[in-house]
């Protein structure tokens, strides 16, 4: 028998990242990615509320998207802990 596996797609992790986002910060303006010649992929996450924004870097989309949802998911485990 044969696992079928599904694979995830740039917008799967964006959307799930937004979903993340929307449960514990609220108002999200949007959740993206873009190429910077000089630092390479960067994921971003716009709030209207406390925060401005989320950044974070990867050298190619996936893991920049991982690192951006790992940095949100560190904030929300700190304001947790207070």
């Amino acid at each position: 028998m044969s696992q079928k596996q599904s694979k995830k797609t740039t917008s799967d992790r964006i959307k799930q990242i937004y979903d993340l986002c929307k449960e514990h910060f609220g108002d999200v303006r949007f959740v993206g990615i873009k190429y910077h010649d000089k630092i390479g992929w960067i994921a971003k996450a716009q709030f209207n509320g406390d925060f401005e924004n989320l950044t974070a870097e990867g050298k190619d989309i996936t893991d920049a998207l991982r690192n951006l949802k790992n940095r949100i998911k560190k904030i929300i485990k700190r304001y947790n802990e207070v």
